[in-house]
């Protein structure tokens, strides 16, 4: 008897053992009933037979355990409703784990008991494995996708519903700081309030595009016409705001007249000021320059020259670098560059770094329309 047949004849006590281990992981979840927990083995034990008797080539079975995977296949979509129906019933991903954990023991338990297993007993046991190693890769992978999702959505409802509120304590505090029947120590902590809430909007504003671009979700824009000169003075004023003590010289060349989401563009150029005031040293070089169709932006700033493994990762979320300034928004968490790039990407443009001895450039190419 081959293994694959020994578990299409011991199906039932298997799927049984299986239910018993996934029942003592889920004791917290009393709700569950076996029929859940069974349905979901028997699909999943059914799925790895059909893969152990369905001929694989030698190439086949090399790319598999190299991580290639058709996602398409009936396999795969067995191990992820498995999967899914996991989170679904409050497993976490050790959980899942150890479920496969038991069911490869469990059945080359139960097949050793036969007392014989046959001479081909080696090669069964190797597309066995192959086939819950294949199973848990496509759970594993399917599962953390699923929580992940979760996680976006969460964050970006929250960071959504979160900008009514600070909207309207920006707005209360700037009455407040333009009150001239307040004293004048009154209208100071006003400022401070007005700009701590404005910080926090920039921040929940990065966090939306974040979320956005891991759900895969397009950049909402809403395209004007704009002046580039006008976005980009705007900008500096809000980072000179942010950052007192940075010294920011803004040039203008050309014509700066184009179709873009003004909002958006400032958001840009306010991350790659800000990231140049936390991370750079000495004056700050910002400049918008007309050619033709295209508008280029540039911010550059003395410092540190930026290493050549960091370069590769620069514009990826969440690869921060150590800063003397950890003050600012959502470019402390490495978000910041990341944004630029979704940005300048939504309008149809790229951005690029340079790094020298004598300092970095960042350069924003965009089309006017």
């Amino acid at each position: 008897m081959t293994l694959a047949d020994f578990i299409e004849a011991d199906l039932s006590a298997l799927v049984r053992e299986w239910t018993e281990y996934a029942r003592v992981l889920s004791a917290r979840d009393s709700h569950l009933s076996d029929a859940q927990l069974q349905n979901d083995g028997a699909a999943l034990l059914n799925a790895i037979v059909d893969d152990m008797r369905t001929f694989q080539s030698p190439a086949y079975r090399e790319n598999k355990s190299l991580g290639e995977r058709d996602s398409t296949s009936h396999f795969s979509f067995v191990s992820e409703q498995h999967a899914n129906a996991r989170v679904s019933q409050g497993f976490s991903i050790t959980d899942v784990t150890a479920e496969f954990r038991a069911l490869r023991a469990a059945v080359l338990r139960r097949w050793e008991r036969t007392g014989d297993p046959g001479t081909a007993a080696f090669q069964e046991i190797i597309r066995f494995n192959e086939a819950i190693d294949q199973a848990l890769s496509e759970s594993v992978l399917s599962y953390s996708a699923r929580i992940e999702r979760g996680r976006d959505l969460f964050v970006a409802m929250v960071s959504h519903d979160l900008r009514s509120p600070l909207g309207a304590i920006a707005a209360s505090a700037h009455i407040l700081r333009n009150d001239p029947k307040l004293p004048a120590q009154s209208r100071d902590v006003a400022a401070i309030s007005e700009r701590a809430a404005n910080k926090m909007s920039r921040l929940l504003d990065d966090l939306l595009t974040f979320t956005r671009s891991r759900l895969h979700d397009e950049l909402p824009l809403q395209k004007q016409a704009a002046s580039m000169q006008d976005i980009c003075t705007l900008a500096v004023e809000e980072v000179r705001a942010a950052f007192p003590r940075a010294a920011i010289d803004l040039h203008f060349a050309g014509d700066l007249n184009g179709v873009w989401d003004p909002e958006r563009i400032a958001q840009l150029m306010v991350n790659l000021l800000s990231n140049a005031a936390r991370y750079g040293r000495g004056a700050i070089t910002a400049q918008a320059l007309g050619m033709g169709d295209q508008v280029a932006l540039s911010v550059y700033n003395e410092g540190e020259p930026i290493p050549g493994d960091r370069m590769l990762t620069l514009f990826e979320p969440l690869t921060r670098s150590d800063a003397p300034d950890r003050r600012g928004g959502a470019a402390g968490m490495g978000l910041g560059l990341y944004i630029c790039r979704c940005i300048s990407s939504a309008h149809g443009g790229t951005i690029r770094a340079e790094s020298s001895d004598s300092g970095v450039t960042f350069t924003v190419s965009l089309p006017r329309a």
